[in-house]
């Protein structure tokens, strides 16, 4: 399955598919377009069937472009996204719902 995004409203972002090595600078690239304007950004990870190192990448740099401003929320993440956040210790440093 291809990754893609989807705007729900301006601080919210759908993840569907693989968030990997392939599909990380598809979403840069649309970070680079939500980013500067955002205080704040909900990732719902409902649809994201798997993430790796390169995805995890892109979380962080989420956080850390947020750090300043607002703050960055993870929910609907699923069991097999949580036990990656969870074992690579992302969970302890990321607010998830």
């Amino acid at each position: 399955m291809n990754f893609h995004v989807e705007k729900k409203d301006p601080s919210t972002l759908a993840l569907f598919g693989r968030l990997d090595s392939l599909s990380a600078p598809d979403m840069e690239e649309v970070l680079a377009t939500v980013l500067p304007t955002a205080n704040h950004l909900v990732l719902d990870m409902e649809s994201l069937e798997y993430i790796s190192s390169a995805g995890l990448r892109v979380i962080l740099k989420i956080k850390k472009a947020l750090a300043h401003k607002g703050d960055l929320k993870l929910k609907n993440v699923s069991e097999a996204v949580y036990e990656v956040l969870e074992s690579t210790g992302f969970s302890d440093c990321l607010l998830i719902e």
